[in-house]
């Protein structure tokens, strides 16, 4: 399989994000993990959180990711969070199924992760002015799923009443140079395997810096970059969940149901009634 990830420059990328911490992105991915938790009838006895930064998470266990590898016991663990760690994986389906099959019967999985709409901006200026000066493009912003391709890793993985949503987030910063800055941060500067190994001519950041300013720039002249949180929820199979119904076995047509939602109406058009 291509690599798309080179594991080793996320791994050193998110050690250094530690020295100059930004953090307010996972701090939101964390607290919409804790609301929905809240939203679960159940207390977790055995959860672990796969995580980078622990230190956001001080009130779950937490254990570092190992690549694209999960080095968990069988049926160990009632509750997984992969902390921001699908889109960088190399093998998604397969880090989900490390997952599950580190699930109890009925565990639960979430997985957080950056979707499609993300740096969207950036990406068209950094692709604007590369063209612009060079003729060509380079791997430079890592590409991210769509919500409706991500949800459906779930199926493909084994994991039961799979549900994909997303939080969409506008951020400002002064100017391009803050945004690198907030990204190194996050750990989650450049680590394609395709990225060029020499350095970037200074050059093409200051034509980047002007179409954002240019295009993706407010009232106030700070640009504007899009965060698109994806959050994968799914449950290990087990026998005691609610299981769809075989199909052809309903018992009443959906015409009935509507006509007795909706007996009668002036203009001919159907009324729901209490």
């Amino acid at each position: 399989m291509e690599r798309l990830t080179d594991q080793t420059a996320l791994a050193l990328h998110r050690r250094r994000a530690l020295r100059a911490p930004a953090l307010f992105l996972r701090e939101i991915i964390r607290d919409e993990v804790q609301e929905r938790l809240a939203l679960v009838n159940r207390s977790f006895t055995a959860p672990l959180v796969v995580t980078d930064f622990p230190a956001l998470w001080p009130d779950l266990p937490a254990q570092a990711p190992q690549g694209d590898h999960l080095p968990l016991p069988g049926a160990a663990h009632d509750l997984i969070v992969l902390d921001s760690l699908l889109h960088w994986a190399n093998d998604p389906i397969g880090l989900l199924v490390q997952a599950r099959h580190a699930l109890r019967p009925d565990g639960l999985l979430i997985a957080p992760l950056f979707g499609g709409q993300t740096l969207h901006q950036l990406r068209a200026a950094l692709a604007e002015a590369e063209v612009a000066l060079t003729g060509g493009l380079s791997p430079r912003v890592l590409p991210m799923g769509e919500i409706r391709d991500l949800g459906a890793l779930l199926q493909r993985a084994g994991l039961a009443l799979p549900v994909a949503d997303s939080v969409t987030l506008e951020v400002t910063h002064p100017h391009l140079f803050a945004l690198a800055a907030d990204l190194r941060g996050m750990g989650e500067q450049n680590a394609l395997a395709a990225r060029l190994r020499r350095p970037t001519p200074r050059t093409l950041f200051l034509r980047t810096a002007q179409i954002m300013n240019d295009r993706f720039s407010d009232m106030d002249g700070k640009i504007r970059s899009t965060f698109e949180i994806v959050f994968l929820t799914g449950w290990a199979p087990s026998p005691d969940q609610p299981q769809p119904l075989r199909p052809g076995s309903a018992r009443h047509h959906l015409s009935e149901v509507l006509a007795r939602l909706a007996p009668s109406s002036v203009d001919g058009a159907p009324k729901i009634t209490d």
